[in-house]
């Protein structure tokens, strides 16, 4: 014959609060919590227990103070089915819209940049370049020599020259042999905004041209570029790109690597800030704050390409390269 022992007061207090908050949840849904107050917990305690979960709670405590013999099988009680509400979905009018199919280049755009996000493990290190010494040898070069070059013409040499001192960033990256591929030559994408979408024509073996041979490749890349005259050869491949959005207002962005290169440079336009001045290490002197002119520069790398250390090399590099521009005139 079974004993049936008396629950203590602990065991009454949980066993009833866990019946009434099951008896009233609906369909097994989590129920809202409110908060009782100072007498909540006394008038819970002495609340009446639902009859249709009294049932299960008193097989369950039997069961768990008798070891002579297994409870017998309480029926579980069947959850009324849930009713969701139809969601209303509001839709826009079509004459207030308009659908226009993505043309060839798109299309390709829109896969080539997909993979590369999906596939490609991208990091960014980002810096600030001052840009006060190309402007000022831009005006040299236009007053004395009568040459007007731009400062993305500078960046794309300083960059040149910094592939050139780190050519491991020169690279692309072979998905299939999973092997890493570095080149000697440096062929730089240049991007350029068309009608129909961005494309990069490349200004080959970039290293050995002048400041002034690369802006009439660019000038003459990009003019044919918009007029969709450039040939295959002229925009497939390449091992680094360079995109410029300065000229658009835009102070710093990232940029997706356009695979199967290893690297790609994003720029934003120069502003006007006030820096603090040097410090003499030797007399301990402090130069005035000054108004300087900066840019960001932030390279978008293939982590299989590139680790963080040499995408530091290759950044420092640039820096020094454009914070002394007479440097690429050599």
């Amino acid at each position: 014959q079974l004993t049936k022992q008396q629950p203590s007061y602990s065991e009454t207090m949980v066993l009833s609060t866990a019946v009434r908050l099951a008896a009233s949840r609906p369909s097994g849904r989590a129920s809202l919590i409110n908060f009782l107050g100072k007498d909540g917990w006394a008038a819970r305690l002495s609340a009446p227990v639902p009859a249709a979960a009294a049932a299960p709670a008193a097989a369950a405590t039997a069961t768990a103070s008798s070891t002579a013999a297994p409870a017998a099988p309480v029926p579980q009680q069947v959850a009324s089915p849930i009713t969701v509400a139809p969601e209303t979905v509001t839709t826009v009018p079509p004459s207030m819209y308009e659908d226009t199919p993505a043309s060839n280049m798109r299309k390709i755009i829109s896969r080539r940049l997909t993979e590369s996000k999906a596939t490609v493990p991208h990091f960014y290190t980002s810096i600030e370049i001052p840009l006060d010494s190309i402007l000022s040898l831009r005006k040299v070069l236009a007053k004395e020599f009568d040459t007007k070059v731009s400062v993305n013409d500078f960046i794309i040499k300083a960059s040149a020259m910094a592939l050139r001192d780190v050519p491991e960033v020169n690279g692309t990256f072979d998905a299939k042999t999973q092997s890493q591929r570095t080149f000697e030559s440096v062929d730089i994408s240049v991007a350029v905004a068309t009608p129909t979408g961005l494309i990069t024509p490349i200004v080959p073996s970039t290293q050995g041209l002048s400041l002034t041979d690369i802006s009439a490749k660019v000038k003459d890349l990009a003019t044919r570029a918009r007029d969709n005259k450039l040939a295959p050869e002229e925009f497939q491949g390449g091992t680094f790109t360079i995109s410029n959005l300065g000229m658009f207002g835009i102070s710093e962005f990232s940029a997706v690597i356009n695979p199967p290169q290893g690297a790609i440079l994003a720029v934003g336009g120069g502003e006007r800030k006030i820096v603090p001045g040097n410090v003499n290490v030797e007399t301990g002197e402090k130069e005035k704050p000054k108004i300087q002119t900066t840019m960001t520069a932030r390279l978008s790398a293939d982590r299989r390409v590139v680790d963080e250390a040499t995408a530091a090399l290759f950044m420092g590099a640039l820096k020094e390269y454009m914070n002394q521009p007479k440097l690429m005139m050599l």
